[in-house]
């Protein structure tokens, strides 16, 4: 297997392969058989894909990890046993962009038959978790948001059930359903239209990336910063022209 981080052509075409025969044979043996190709098809692009993202995502915020590590960018697919039981890998893969561990975050995710991306919201009451109290002290600019980037059905609204991503409407509409960002602790807005495998094994997958980046930036600020206006406010002086 090549060490070096290699320019980034798309990700490679064994992907879907590679999850629908683990999800099939989710065991040591197999997985040692097929060690390689797992590193050669999946960890190598994966890491070409965010070295050559990084740079984007450092001028949009530096406080986003860009590193591409396990355990920062990069969810290992190995389960901790000691507290998972069942099957020792997990059948899907998660690269995700934020600055800690459940942070609000910017992902791209594959399973056995597809591939999504867009944001997971955490709404939860610790201190740096911001979105819950701008919620209620912005609800006008939010809708604003979804209206004026256009978010408004293209992403599908998932929430979770026992930690499991569970899709509740399938294109969400701040005018319709902004209720539903009240109800629920963590929730995700996922692209609602299908990625196409020309997009998705080509480069063309990070101008994909980028621009679902900077259309849902706006409501990332809510997410993330205590002062969501005035990080709004640099994101449109800096980044406005790329949405």
């Amino acid at each position: 297997m090549k060490t070096d981080i290699i320019p980034f052509n798309g990700f490679n075409k064994d992907v879907f392969a590679f999850f629908s025969e683990l999800e099939k044979h989710n065991n040591v043996k197999w997985f040692h058989k097929n060690k390689e190709r797992y590193k050669n098809n999946i960890v190598l692009p994966t890491k070409s894909f965010i070295t050559e993202l990084a740079p984007f995502l450092n001028q949009l915020n530096p406080a986003i990890r860009t590193e591409p590590k396990f355990n920062e960018t990069i969810m290992r697919i190995n389960k901790d046993m000691r507290f998972s039981k069942g099957d020792p890998y997990r059948n899907y893969w998660l690269i995700h962009f934020g600055k800690f561990k459940l942070d609000s975050e910017f992902f791209i995710y594959f399973d056995s038959v597809e591939a999504a991306m867009g944001i997971f919201i955490n709404r939860s009451k610790e201190e740096h978790f911001h979105f819950r109290e701008n919620l209620k002290k912005y609800p006008k600019e939010i809708k604003e948001i979804f209206s004026k980037y256009r978010i408004n059905n293209l992403y599908s609204f998932y929430y979770f059930a026992k930690m499991e991503p569970t899709r509740l409407i399938a294109k969400f509409d701040a005018n319709k359903h902004f209720d539903e960002l009240e109800k629920h602790e963590m929730f995700l807005l996922q692209n609602a239209k299908k990625i196409s495998n020309r997009i998705l094994f080509s480069d063309k997958i990070l101008l994909e990336m980028i621009k679902m980046i900077s259309q849902l930036y706006p409501l990332y600020c809510f997410a993330v910063s205590p002062q969501p206006l005035e990080e709004l406010q640099r994101f449109e002086e800096n980044f406005g022209e790329l949405v």
